[in-house]
């Protein structure tokens, strides 16, 4: 009896611990490094000044210009100043808060839907991207990788900045909860 015991014992707790290595990880594979930015993710956008202060624009030699919502240099250009009123929320936050923000958090995109302008992240964490901003992000490769990163937005309570590390782009987008 105290033979079958010794062999039934350790049979039942292999058998018990067999979930709990199926739920183990794979190592997650190494990030691609970004192209924009010079290689490297931007530190979170610093509040603005004032409520009414203009955008950043980049200017280059030669008179040329860009004042779309991007990120070079670690400056963040072309973001709306904080009393713009199409980023006004009744209620801001109203699916709860994202707590996987900043650099340290890169996503892929499980899906798209490009008719709402939604997406979401795996975990079932779902966006939807500004209308306005809707042309920055339409071409984007939604399915090219870990290229996202999503900051929040200083200014404009309830939504979230999504960082493209490819192009260096951002959009604005509010959190949908999963």
């Amino acid at each position: 009896m105290k033979a079958r015991l010794m062999l039934l014992v350790p049979a039942v707790a292999l058998f018990a611990a067999t979930p709990l290595l199926a739920q183990h990880r794979a190592p997650s594979q190494p990030h691609a490094m970004p192209r924009a930015n010079q290689g490297h993710l931007p530190p979170p956008p610093a509040a603005r000044p004032a409520p009414g202060t203009r955008p950043d624009i980049e200017h280059f030699s030669g008179g040329r210009v860009n004042s779309t919502p991007h990120v070079n240099h670690n400056t963040w250009y072309g973001h709306e100043p904080a009393n713009d009123p199409r980023f006004h929320i009744d209620h801001p936050f109203a699916h709860g808060h994202f707590d996987r923000i900043g650099p340290g958090n890169r996503f892929n995109v499980l899906r798209i839907d490009r008719n709402a302008h939604r997406f979401w992240f795996p975990g079932g964490y779902g966006f939807a991207i500004a209308d306005w901003d809707w042309a920055i992000a339409a071409d984007w490769c939604w399915d090219c990788g870990d290229d996202f990163v999503v900051y929040e937005d200083p200014d404009h309570p309830g939504w979230y900045l999504l960082y493209n590390v490819e192009t260096g782009a951002y959009v604005h987008v509010q959190y949908l909860g999963m």
